[in-house]
């Protein structure tokens, strides 16, 4: 292959359906969510293959043009070789009636085999060669195969004919590239300077993503995080390193800071698209979603519409985020959801969620469903992703559904509620393991419970599917469906990092499969791409964050100190007052003096923070009536997203009365917000911010004291001191912040907490209620405050 032309690759899968979809979007229910079952049967019927059947074949065929080569590659289910005579297999799980297949089922299944068959004659030099499409079902796994034998003649025609058609996307692709790469290489920092650290993180960034590692960095606010791990990023893929980006966030809020950032170098003349994923939910066109072309004018037709929004799209816009998204698929009359998927096909770089490349259940499976490829994975706010692990890769049931459906189907279909009678009944029996505990855990699985479950699945598909052929649905008994297909999934990853959950409650009872340790799991998934950068201003310990979050012994790890000036904050610990449950009541009085000291000592914004809304609230009620001149505004529990703005809005800059917010740590106002200047000028935090005892944090932190003696650390006191670091945070957010942080708790200097300090909260200084006051007039005296 020429050196001097490019390589453009695409999979055999997305070059079919990219080409050849057509029609509606329907979501109505067909029983096509059973991915863990399809799996296991594909696998089992390979297994059971003769030697002459080789599995997973990897075939590839480049086509040259005029300036660029295009790769069409991917993995076919199977390859016979019979004496030299060749048949690619093509494995299809359904699980619709296979009576009702034949070989006009679905052109994409033949589609797909014959760009196999093409590319395997070519390889082996073949005049003819046989396809064949091997139908199981997923309930009976009866088999129906289908064979037709093409010429290599034949082939060659349809492939080139698919080539044809896709030649106008691969010139598009290659034309922009060519414009994007010449972008990049002339593309200078946006800032006039480098902040202090801000070059090594950059370095290391680029480093990593060359040498195809991992990267874990303590980088504190105020560093540049996000420019300074987008901008070599983008400086490697302009050298061939790397073809996208994912920018990977667990909030909405750090996604806006990544396309502020890519706005800083398209100042500078970077050409980039980039592609912003939002949830279904939030996206959807209708009230309620719901992908049905009869009951959805941007799901009818779809497919016959979507390509020529894309083009049209891509050819306009190089931002490419929500609003734009909904302004065109409203122009061309395409469901926004699925046409911003299919535009990050074309994205170099995607701002989503966590869940589009971790989550078994959602990630984006265009581009991970075979080997991966040579992606860049920017972890923001990692620190969030080892509780949003564990909830990916965990799955639970509960029996009050089951006894629910139960009823509400006996007249509707008697073989459905007698199985749900019978987990019902099983899930009596996890309740008498529990005896007199109120929970019971296994590391084994209630195995026997699958084969309910999967009977329950073909009867659910079975019913659904025929009451979907007259418009109607159960909603209920579809939710049902799809947790226990999810639960059969997870089940598939179980091994000796899970244990089975079994908690009673006065109505119910919940079996979970339960992930204690996703650090597997999670460095399975980030083999889809090549490297891998986690960061966040509160990554420490750094070793464990390493160890959790997947990492191996010859990934990175960096710690960056802040480049603030550590003169422009006062941090002070009370530390003869103890916030533990049990003395609570005893010491809420010196709580409350400490707060009052506090803001008392100079007018401004301040937010104090409590472990729990029940500890909050009673030194909430104290506080207001000792401190009457101040205003004070409270968190609630659960807050729509105009309380939080308007909660925000009383920290004014500049105020002309105290303010002092009541908030919990580890919540929607202990990180993430930006209360810059004088908008907040004072953190209390209350507590070494522990995680509330439960039955599962004690089921990891026994599961850490087996594996590395560090089970109530790895469970409790690492978890908990990221959210107070989280909340102590939001005080200096810039060169110009200044402001107090009031530590209240003995544990704090212990030597075992003290070691989790980051490097810029030394010195402190100890106080008690008495001498708070006296410490902050001086230190804002200082400052000629």
């Amino acid at each position: 292959m020429s050196e001097c032309k490019k390589e453009l690759k695409i999979a055999v899968r997305n070059l079919v359906e990219f080409v050849l979809r057509t029609g509606d979007i329907d979501s109505s229910f067909g029983g096509s969510n059973r991915a863990a079952e399809g799996t296991r049967l594909h696998k089992k019927i390979q297994k059971a293959q003769g030697k002459e059947y080789s599995s997973e074949v990897f075939l590839k065929t480049t086509i040259e043009f005029d300036d660029f080569f295009l790769t069409v590659e991917g993995r076919a289910d199977g390859v016979i070789n019979e004496d030299g005579c060749f048949t690619i297999d093509e494995i299809k799980t359904t699980a619709v009636p296979l009576e009702s297949i034949d070989e006009f089922y679905n052109p994409l299944h033949w589609a797909q085999a014959k760009c196999y068959a093409y590319i395997q004659a070519v390889n082996e030099n073949l005049d003819n060669i046989k396809v064949r499409l091997t139908y199981c079902h997923l309930d009976t796994e009866e088999i129906k195969y289908l064979v037709e034998e093409f010429s290599f003649a034949q082939l060659k025609q349809f492939f080139d004919e698919l080539v044809e058609k896709y030649h106008v996307w691969a010139r598009l692709a290659f034309d922009w590239q060519i414009k994007r790469d010449s972008s990049i290489k002339d593309l200078v920092f946006p800032f006039e300077k480098y902040r202090k650290g801000q070059r090594k993180l950059a370095v290391a960034v680029y480093k990593t993503i060359t040498e195809g590692k991992k990267l874990y960095v303590k980088a504190p606010t105020g560093i540049g995080k996000t420019i300074s791990t987008l901008f070599p990023a983008v400086k490697a893929m302009g050298e061939g390193h790397t073809s996208k980006i994912f920018y990977l966030t667990a909030k909405t809020i750090t996604g806006g800071v990544a396309k502020e950032a890519f706005a800083k170098m398209r100042e500078k003349g970077l050409l980039l698209k980039t592609v912003t994923l939002t949830a279904k939910e939030k996206i959807c066109f209708m009230e309620k979603s719901a992908c049905k072309p009869e009951k959805c004018e941007f799901a009818r037709g779809h497919f016959d519409r979507v390509n020529e929004a894309i083009m049209d799209i891509l050819t306009r816009e190089d931002e490419i985020k929500r609003e734009v998204i909904e302004q065109y698929a409203k122009e061309h009359r395409v469901c926004p959801f699925e046409f911003a998927l299919d535009l990050t096909l074309w994205a170099d770089a995607i701002i989503c969620d966590y869940n589009y490349v971790f989550d078994p259940k959602v990630y984006l499976k265009r581009f991970f469903s075979d080997a991966g490829g040579d992606y860049t994975f920017l972890v923001d706010e990692a620190h969030n992703l080892v509780d949003r692990a564990r909830e990916m890769f965990s799955a639970q049931l509960s029996k009050k559904e089951f006894l629910k459906l139960k009823k509400a189907m006996k007249e509707e279909s008697p073989k459905i509620s007698k199985t749900l009678n019978k987990l019902n009944t099983f899930m009596l029996t996890m309740k008498k393991l529990c005896a007199d505990n109120d929970y019971y855990v296994s590391k084994e699985e209630q195995s026997e419970i699958y084969l309910l479950l999967r009977r329950l699945i073909g009867e659910c598909e079975e019913y659904l599917a025929e009451k979907a052929k007259s418009g109607v649905e159960n909603e209920d008994l579809l939710q049902l469906y799809f947790d226990v297909l999810m639960y059969i999934k997870i089940s598939e990853l179980y091994d000796d990092r899970y244990v089975t959950f079994v908690e009673k409650s006065d109505n119910d009872v919940i079996i979970k499969l339960f992930c204690l340790d996703p650090s597997h799991l999670l460095s399975e998934a980030l083999k889809r791409g090549k490297a891998a950068v986690f960061f966040s201003a509160t990554l420490l310990p750094l070793d464990y964050f390493k160890e959790i979050l997947g990492g191996g012994p010859d990934d990175y790890t960096m710690y960056l100190n802040s480049p603030f000036e550590v003169n422009n904050r006062c941090l002070m610990i009370a530390d003869r007052i103890s916030t533990r449950y049990q003395d609570r009541d005893k010491s809420c009085n010196e709580v409350v003096q400490c707060i009052k000291s506090t803001v008392q000592a100079k007018k401004g914004n301040y937010i104090a923070f409590f472990p729990s809304y029940q500890y909050m609230n009673m030194i909430y009620e104290l506080v207001e009536k000792e401190c009457s001149d101040i205003r004070v505004y409270v968190q609630s529990a659960s807050m729509a997203e105009k309380e939080r703005e308007d909660f925000l809005e009383h920290f004014k800059a500049d105020p002309e009365e105290t303010v002092l917010g009541f908030c919990v740590l580890g919540g929607i106002f202990s990180e993430g917000i930006d209360l810059k200047d004088d908008r907040l000028i004072g953190a209390i935090i209350v507590g070494v911010g522990l995680p509330q005892i439960c039955y599962e944090r004690n089921i990891i932190r026994d599961y850490y004291r087996n594996k590395n003696r560090l089970g109530f650390e790895y469970s409790y006191m690492y978890p908990g001191m990221n959210k107070v670091m989280q909340a102590a945070g939001r005080v200096i957010r810039s060169e110009d912040d200044k402001g107090v942080i009031l530590l209240i708790d003995d544990r704090f200097t212990n030597p075992s907490y003290l070691a989790l300090f980051p490097n810029e909260w030394f010195p402190y200084v100890r106080v008690a209620g008495s001498n708070i006051s006296e410490n902050i007039k001086k230190f804002w005296n200082g400052h000629g405050g």
